[in-house]
């Protein structure tokens, strides 16, 4: 699998940085955010080093919905209310103008009680 020596999240992938662990198998791995922007703030980070979402192709298309799969399945089981009126967001950033900060593809989820939400 890819990896990329100087990357902290695949430092974290490797043990060699700790983490609040939530999921990890064989295609991916989530932890709890450092810095959370919300009650509930984790992310999902594929194991595969890709630079971010404007890397992919239709050989990752697996891969990326098994992401957004378990986004639910994970964000459920952090404590987000499930419905209408509850729910969660996810948010992927990509490149310097997008926001993105560690150059490895990963999914923000954040939920919980408002007035947590930011636009």
């Amino acid at each position: 699998m890819a990896s990329d020596p100087n990357c902290i999240f695949c430092k974290i992938i490797r043990n060699e940085i700790p983490s609040k662990k939530l999921f990890e198998d064989e295609d991916l791995i989530a932890f709890e955010d450092i810095r959370p922007a919300a009650p509930i703030h984790f992310l999902i980070v594929p194991k595969l080093h890709i630079v971010s979402l404007q890397q992919t192709d239709l050989s990752h298309q697996n891969l990326l919905g098994k992401m957004m799969v378990l986004a639910n399945t994970l964000a459920l089981k952090a404590g987000c209310r499930p419905g209408p009126q509850g729910g969660f967001r996810v948010v992927i950033n990509n490149g310097e103008d997008g926001g993105q900060e560690v150059n490895h593809l990963h999914m923000h989820i954040m939920g919980g009680p408002r007035p947590w939400l930011r636009a």
